[in-house]
């Protein structure tokens, strides 16, 4: 799996587990489809079969068979080790990781582009991306623009290898049929086209989080006195949040899947399932929204508005830095998921202590009480 998480990447990993949930219960039931459109999440599950995929997503995962061509902008595209895919990919997106089968060329352009060790890809690939990691197999010719080039040491190219990179680092066990050539007129060159249009490698990246803004703005304009309750959760304890935040990723899978034995309980499993996707979406919002409202305070500064602005653009720049962007964006979405619980309890426990004939809070009180917050 890829050591690192993209831009949204955490929204991403928890939707693929509630997804394949989801499938699980409809396995047979969508084969021979093609996808064409705009969606927050594409999932094809590990027994379906699309001809093909071609639109605008937050994320795209592929854990089927796709027969025909993936082409698409999105946060991120992930062929799974048991993903096949007939044709060609052309993507452009913040994250591109590819464990599986692609019959056809590669072309993408993305922030972070992955070619794990169990990937093979039987036409030529052809990247532009920062940051580039080739550990599979492919049977064609390599072209790669890139700031850092790696060539790992489980890495087969049967073609040459052009690359134009700032840094290029070449295990000594990769094998390369052809030749390895540094060639500097690569470089706006590398990377998908669709049509007539070159996708540079940041509207992945600028998607999520236009999108992720937008949602925030949603959030805030709406239920600001607890969006602000949440920030408080994040700020006054952390620990607690982010255990809380662990033990709901782990903990509401596991009870989904269970339900799915029951038949009492697959209707119960799927909207449970569908409620957890964008409750962890939420949750993603939230976190770095929680942490630009902490950064905000340290300047002495509050301003709701301002805090989404610097929590969610400067997460969509951390997550363009290896390893340590991912692991901040996961520490962050953990932090959300377990606020947003724990405000939600608290939210139900202060509506069931309020005495039956007890009168309702006036709308002038609820904007005193978000004010104050």
């Amino acid at each position: 799996m890829s050591s690192r998480l993209s831009s949204g990447g955490i929204r991403v990993a928890t939707l693929a587990v509630v997804s394949l949930v989801l499938l699980s219960a409809v396995t047979g039931t969508v084969a021979a489809q093609s996808y064409q459109g705009a969606s927050g999440t594409i999932v094809i599950g590990p027994d379906e079969t699309y001809d093909s995929v071609e639109g605008v997503a937050g994320t795209v995962i592929v854990r089927g068979t796709v027969t025909g061509d993936i082409a698409t902008a999105a946060g991120t595209v992930h062929v799974t080790e048991t993903g096949e895919v007939g044709g060609n990919i052309e993507a452009a997106a913040g994250t591109v990781r590819i464990d599986g089968t692609v019959g056809g060329d590669v072309s993408v352009a993305g922030g972070t582009v992955e070619i794990g060790e169990t990937a093979q890809i039987d036409g030529n690939l052809d990247v532009g991306a920062s940051y580039l990691a080739l550990r599979g197999t492919v049977d064609g010719t390599v072209q790669a623009g890139a700031e850092e080039f790696v060539l790992g040491p489980t890495a087969s190219v049967g073609g040459d290898v052009r690359y134009d990179a700032a840094t290029f680092t070449r295990a000594p066990e990769a094998a390369v049929g052809g030749s390895v050539v540094r060639d500097e007129s690569i470089g706006a060159s590398a990377g998908p086209e669709f049509g007539e249009f070159a996708l540079p490698s940041w509207v992945g990246v600028v998607y999520g989080l236009f999108v992720n803004l937008l949602l925030g703005a949603i959030l805030l304009a709406i239920f600001p006195s607890f969006s602000a309750r949440v920030a408080g959760h994040v700020a006054e304890r952390p620990a607690k949040s982010g255990g809380v935040g662990l033990l709901a990723l782990v903990a509401v899978p596991v009870v989904l899947v269970v339900l799915l034995f029951t038949i009492v309980g697959i209707p119960l499993s799927l909207a449970g399932a569908i409620a957890f996707g964008v409750a962890a979406w939420v949750a993603v919002v939230y976190g770095q929204f929680a942490i630009g409202s902490w950064a905000l305070s340290l300047a002495d500064r509050e301003n709701r508005w301002l805090a989404l602005v610097v929590g969610l653009v400067g997460f969509a720049l951390l997550g363009a830095i290896p390893v340590l962007g991912g692991l901040l964006e996961l520490v962050a979405f953990l932090l959300g998921l377990g606020a947003l619980a724990l405000t939600l309890r608290e939210s139900y426990r202060n509506r069931g202590a309020e005495p039956s004939g007890g009168r309702q809070t006036t709308l002038d009180e609820s904007a005193g009480d978000t004010a104050a917050a």
